[in-house]
């Protein structure tokens, strides 16, 4: 069995966890800080509500990223920026398609996450409000990858691609 839990990504000059946009998530973990003020939560096991992004970017008012690990398989990714709004997409879509199924009425996997290329032009200009230039392309190579061999070791490359956590 693998990994399953939350990892809180976002910028500020407190602790992350501290903040009204985390109220009540108890159990967060400060797993890596990172220059520019980033920090990397991680909420292990998945279970609860770790608040919501669109709140952690605009109480902090810079871009805020979660990814939730299913199993070290796959990984859910939703983003926002405090002008930008929010987007999802998934890491190891193969995996994640497995997840779904055949889905409530029919969905596929696109009817839940961006496709590739979409996300990853949502993710430069995440970056971008962030104030980090980034191509999409190595964002794109991340974002059609299977693990190698988990799922979070993707989750930490789309970080480094982002420019916001250096592997």
């Amino acid at each position: 069995m693998g990994y399953w839990g939350y990892f809180v990504v976002g910028r500020g000059e407190r602790p992350l966890a501290e903040l009204d946009a985390l109220a009540g998530v108890e159990g967060l973990v400060l797993r890596e800080s990172a220059p520019g003020g980033w920090q990397v939560w991680e909420y292990p096991g998945g279970d609860g509500d770790v608040g919501s992004m669109n709140s952690l970017a605009l109480e902090t008012g810079s871009p805020a990223l979660f990814g939730y690990v299913m199993d070290s398989a796959a990984v859910v990714v939703e983003a926002a920026g405090p002008e930008s709004g929010g987007w999802t997409t998934c890491l190891a879509r193969g995996a994640m398609a497995a997840y779904i199924g055949g889905g409530e009425e029919g969905l596929t996997l696109d009817d839940y996450f961006l496709e590739p290329r979409d996300a990853a032009a949502r993710a430069v200009a995440w970056a971008a409000e962030a104030g980090h230039a980034v191509a999409e392309e190595p964002l794109l190579d991340v974002l059609n990858s299977e693990p190698d061999p988990l799922a979070e070791n993707l989750f930490f490359r789309m970080l480094d691609r982002l420019g916001v956590v250096p592997l």
